[in-house]
C-alpha cells in the first residue's frame, strides 16, 4: 500500500481529497481516540457544515487521515482535527494534509490560518509552515 498521502491524480492506491462540506455527505475522520482527549467522539455531522473544507487522505479506498478547515466566515481560518491512522504516523501524511489545507484555505479566501496544538506538536507545525504567536484561551466546560 502506497502511504504518501500526497495528492495523485487518477485511481492511485492513496490520494488526498477536499471538500465543500456538506450535511449529506460529510467525512468521518479514522477511527482511535477523538481529537482532544474527550471520551465522546464529536458530531461531524453538526462540525463540518460550518467548515471552510474538510480534507481526507485515502490508501486502498480506506480513510487513514483527516484534517478540518473551520472559519468565521470572513478572513481566518482554523485547522482542526488533524489525524492519522495510529499505524500509518510519521510518513508524511499529517503534513500533506495541512499543506493541502493551507492551499484550500488561500483559494476560498482565508487571508489567516490559526492552529492550536500541544506543545510535543510544535516542531511538526513550524515546519509546516506556522509561526508562534501570543494567544488567549479561556476553558469552557
Amino acid at each position: 500500500m502506497d502511504k504518501d498521502a500526497r495528492p495523485h491524480p487518477g485511481n492511485s492506491p492513496c490520494q488526498t481529497s477536499a471538500s465543500t462540506p456538506s450535511p449529506r455527505t460529510p467525512n468521518s475522520p479514522p477511527s482511535g481516540p477523538p481529537p482532544g482527549g474527550s471520551s465522546q467522539a464529536p458530531d461531524f455531522a453538526r462540525i463540518l457544515p460550518r467548515s471552510l473544507a474538510h480534507l481526507g487522505a485515502y490508501a486502498d479506498g480506506r480513510l487513514i487521515g483527516f484534517v478540518n478547515v473551520a472559519w468565521d466566515g470572513g478572513i481566518h481560518a482554523f485547522i482542526l482535527d488533524t489525524s492519522v491512522h495510529p499505524d500509518l504516523r510519521r510518513q508524511g501524511i499529517a503534513t500533506a494534509l495541512v499543506k493541502e489545507a493551507v492551499r484550500v484555505a488561500r483559494e476560498r479566501g482565508a487571508e489567516w490560518l490559526h492552529v492550536d496544538f500541544e506543545p510535543h506538536l510544535s516542531g511538526f507545525y513550524r515546519a509546516c509552515g506556522f509561526r508562534p504567536t501570543e494567544a488567549g484561551l479561556i476553558r469552557l466546560a
